[in-house]
């Protein structure tokens, strides 16, 4: 504790930065940012932009640059990265890059003093159609942030399964898939049982009428006659994750 109370006294660290080391979160107004997650959960934490105010997601931001290097924003929008970058260029003491997916959603911020991991490992995101990259885009956002390569396959659904066929190779040579698709979640349980790698499947809130919104998706896939796990309706950050998780634990076996 006095080595971090020296550093504080020296400007070697910002109190922030302080509090993260002592008690593992950083306090702010807008609520508690989980700067150990990283290392103790192998994933960082994400700021969920939904449910709050631009300035309250700016603010955990800002804990989250100071304590960690990094800052990862889910279902953001336009007000939340203005606030986000207003923010960064007032209170944070060094350069920051700031890479904003607009169809994703996503945001993710860096210092220049940011060592970002590396996985020795290979995630494929897949997506039944264009109507799925929203979602499939905040898994790959994650998987990017926890280090590992990601492929991405788009637009090989079903209805003509000669597309998903044509990628096979390219799916086998992947260690982990996370496959997202809509209507009736059809394509997760195809390619599962094409390959042998671990499938995350992503249901999408696509389709409409009866099971629409992602339920005839949702429930496709937990009646999977193929094995695979699956997340929750336009879960991309968890499917990211927990394909993330995966891969670290293949790239350990590797090493």
């Amino acid at each position: 504790m006095r080595d971090v109370l020296e550093a504080v006294a020296d400007g070697e660290l910002s109190p922030a930065a302080a509090e993260a080391r002592l008690s593992g979160y950083v306090t702010t107004a807008a609520g508690r940012f989980d700067a150990a997650r990283e290392h103790r959960r192998g994933a960082p934490e994400g700021i969920l932009a939904a449910g709050k105010t631009p300035a309250e997601v700016a603010a955990l931001a800002a804990a989250a640059l100071e304590s960690t290097g990094r800052a990862l924003v889910t279902r953001a929008g336009e007000d939340d990265v203005a606030a986000v970058a207003e923010t960064v260029d007032a209170e944070i003491d060094a350069a920051v890059d700031l890479d904003h997916d607009e169809r994703a959603r996503t945001l993710v911020a860096r210092t220049d003093r940011f060592e970002p991991p590396s996985i020795d490992a290979t995630v494929g995101v897949v997506t039944g159609g264009t109507a799925d990259a929203a979602a499939a885009g905040e898994a790959e956002t994650v998987l990017d942030a926890m280090g590992a390569t990601v492929e991405r396959v788009d637009d090989v659904g079903v209805a003509h399964l000669g597309r998903v066929l044509d990628h096979l190779e390219l799916l086998r040579e992947a260690d982990v898939l996370v496959v997202a698709a809509g209507r009736e979640g059809a394509l997760p349980t195809v390619v599962a049982g094409l390959v042998d790698t671990p499938v995350v499947g992503l249901p999408i809130s696509t389709g409409y009428g009866h099971g629409g919104d992602g339920e005839a998706a949702l429930a496709g896939l937990l009646q999977s006659c193929t094995v695979l796990s699956v997340v929750n309706v336009d879960a991309g950050f968890v499917a990211g994750t927990q394909a993330g998780l995966i891969a670290r634990a293949v790239a350990a076996a590797r090493e």
